[in-house]
């Protein structure tokens, strides 16, 4: 009895940690087929044989043991998308970890509460190193010195009204909008006071990053695996960012045209 008790544990076990590596896979930015692979390696290497149904909003597991006499079944709400390229890139060094060095359950609840802890870049870099990459595109698409400094200041704006809408917990697509708004807005005010050589330049790139990079090309590798549902739900996610974009230009021409 005592055996069956310990079994059932840690199949528990093993099973809610295996449910957070897949939802912190999935809300950081994975395809729905390495979230997959990644968490049935790590279930192969612990010895357990594992069912699993991946949604864009929550995971439902089944863990089946060897004998097929102890099992394990619970679903995990996913977190919305937050990007996050080295917690992916870190679980799935974590996944072979498991399967060469045969860690247990213990060593990847450590491991995976190091990738948590791991440090952010601060706010301020983020927010000029984003600004600076909207300069880039303009400079890219011929805009001069000038032109460029517009682009910085209303990326970096838009990026900070972003930052702020979704901390007070705004609707995703709203926090799209006035980012996109904002940004177009004060580069609009450059073509009404004719600053630059070409103004249309900056206000063409000052809302390149609300692109929705990672949806799409998610929706499409997930279609191409096979996984239709969730290739069709990341490219109307994708389509509805989009969307969001270019009411929030319109907004602000409309505004500035007035």
């Amino acid at each position: 009895m005592s055996s069956m008790k310990d079994s059932v544990a840690d199949a528990q076990s093993a099973g809610n940690t295996l449910l957070e590596i897949g939802a912190l896979l999935m809300s950081s930015g994975a395809s729905t087929h390495r979230t997959r692979v990644t968490m049935k390696r790590i279930a192969q290497s612990l010895g357990y044989g594992i069912e699993l149904l991946i949604t864009q909003r929550a995971l439902m597991l089944t863990i089946i043991e060897k004998d097929q006499q102890y099992f394990f079944s619970r679903m995990k709400r996913i977190s919305p998308l937050h990007p996050n390229f080295k917690m992916v890139s870190g679980i799935s060094h974590l996944s072979w970890n498991v399967k060469e060095q045969n860690w247990g359950v213990e060593q990847i609840k450590d491991e995976l509460q190091r990738l948590k802890s791991l440090p952010k870049y601060p706010r301020w870099l983020l927010l000029v190193m984003v600004g600076a990459a909207g300069a880039g595109f303009c400079n890219l698409f011929g805009g001069d010195a000038l032109n460029m400094g517009v682009s910085f200041i209303a990326t970096v704006a838009g990026l900070f009204v972003r930052q702020e809408a979704a901390r007070k917990n705004f609707n995703p697509y709203l926090c799209v909008f006035f980012a996109a708004l904002v940004a177009s807005f004060l580069a609009g005010l450059s073509e009404h006071f004719e600053i630059g050589a070409d103004p249309e330049k900056a206000v063409a790139t000052s809302v390149l990053f609300l692109v929705p990079g990672i949806p799409l090309i998610n929706s499409v590798t997930d279609m191409i695996d096979g996984n239709i549902q969730n290739g069709v739900v990341r490219a109307i996610n994708g389509l509805m960012i989009a969307f969001a974009i270019a009411f929030g230009l319109f907004t602000s021409r409309m505004i500035l045209n007035f």
